[in-house]
């Protein structure tokens, strides 16, 4: 029993290392989010006072099977506050095989805005990636905007966005906020809801301020037309398509800037048969990213970026090794089959960094209004329900990728109807 004391003690120092490490960096993170927070607030105000010329823009949407929600996003993009006469709205009907094209026909015969552009038969149905690919072909405009076929933006949320990328050539991409739309649903939309708010308050909003760094995400963001074309457009291989854009514009010498007040409003799963279908596609999209870029991020100029893009792609293995050994030592230590003896506080360290973590995420919540004490019991129900089944999300990737070397065939996030708007 003394090596296996020993092992344990050891492997119980190395979990509260790695935990508090994250956790730790995380806060950083937090609390530059706020600053980046205080400081939009001003940079919100000064371009609702400039006077600007704005560029050509075409919004891209790629449909496929979208016959509930296409109808209230084509409505939400043709009340966006932008110059009507300079912006076209693409939508990229993939092999549809519901009415999306007969909605998207009615609404182009009373806009011409609305523009559909069919996938070729027998094209249809192959990922985002290659639709976009598709509807990029059709662009002409000097601006691209991606907006998911759920989405429903704020009527300023593409003037934002434009207004930054025209106000700062060094930027290859401008991004905006998601919000969850049904975040009431249920029990799984509400752990949701915290996730989102609070990984784009650190992971977005707090990386730009720290770093000038943020990742694209699938949906709400604009990039110049002439740098997608550059870069040779969107890897149909990828499927978290935006990491690995991300990683290319980086590299082509532009930055990509986060800006917390161009919001947008989409779905998310209700179910978790179909949440754990779309994470999967996550991790083994990021996978895809880490070994495509692995070898290449280490020699990259900027030793910061370096750091952040291994520390963002590694984020779910972090996680994951500190939750899983943290949950094997609780469980062996309370069953009592081995004691660990260790001087030093670090029961009281272990503990504190649970507190913490739960701190973190109310104060990056709070950024937007949603650090109330539902929420709080909402955060500790999440340790041990939400964060848990992360671990089986990871290992099945995991699994599928390095074992079996499965292909992955693309799965659609099933919708539901959509409300009448997205006021939260």
């Amino acid at each position: 029993m003394p090596n296996l004391e020993v092992d344990l003690s050891f492997l119980f120092v190395l979990t509260v290392i790695i935990i508090w490490f994250s956790i730790a960096y995380q806060f950083v993170l937090t609390v530059f989010g706020y600053i980046n927070y205080v400081k939009s607030i001003r940079e919100r105000r000064q371009v609702d006072s400039a006077s600007l010329e704005y560029p050509t823009c075409a919004i891209l949407i790629p449909a496929y099977n979208e016959e509930r929600v296409i109808d209230a996003t084509l409505q939400a993009m043709l009340t966006l506050r932008y110059p009507k006469e300079k912006l076209r709205i693409i939508i990229v009907n993939d092999g549809s095989t519901d009415r999306t094209k007969e909605i998207i026909e009615r609404r182009a015969a009373q806009d011409s805005r609305v523009v559909l552009y069919d996938v070729p038969r027998g094209e249809g149905g192959k990922g985002k990636s290659r639709a976009l690919n598709l509807g990029l072909q059709q662009v002409r405009e000097e601006v691209v905007a991606i907006y998911d076929a759920d989405n429903t933006p704020e009527p300023n949320a593409l003037h934002y966005l434009v207004a930054q990328l025209t106000l700062h050539p060094e930027l290859g991409g401008v991004i905006g906020k998601f919000r969850t739309i049904n975040k009431s649903a249920t029990l799984l939309t509400k752990f949701i809801n915290i996730e989102t708010l609070s990984f784009q308050s650190m992971l977005q909003a707090g990386r730009w301020q720290m770093h000038n760094i943020a990742t694209l995400p699938g949906t709400n963001f604009v990039m110049r037309t002439s740098l997608i074309h550059q870069l040779g457009g969107w890897d149909e291989e990828a499927l978290t398509e935006d990491s690995e854009l991300s990683i290319r514009v980086y590299e082509a010498g532009y930055k990509i800037k986060f800006i917390p007040y161009a919001i947008t409003y989409e779905q998310e799963p209700q179910e978790w048969r179909v949440w754990i279908k779309q994470r999967m596609r996550w991790v083994r999209g990021n996978n895809y990213v880490v070994k495509k870029f692995w070898k290449e991020i280490p020699n990259f100029k900027s030793k910061r970026l370096a750091f952040d893009l291994l520390y963002t792609l590694s984020l779910y293995y972090i996680f994951f090794f500190g939750v899983l050994f943290s949950d094997i030592l609780f469980v062996v230590s309370a069953a009592g089959l081995v004691s660990i003896f260790l001087p030093g506080p670090y029961t009281f360290v272990w503990a504190t960094a649970f507190v913490l973590f739960i701190f973190e995420i109310i104060l990056a919540i709070s950024y937007d209004e949603e650090d109330h004490a539902k929420n709080l019991w909402l955060i500790v129900m999440m340790y041990f329900s939400y964060c848990q089944l992360w671990l089986y999300i990871v290992i099945k990737a995991a699994y599928h990728d390095y074992i079996r070397k499965e292909k992955f065939k693309w799965h659609k996030t099933e919708r539901f109807e959509a409300p009448p708007s997205h006021s939260i």
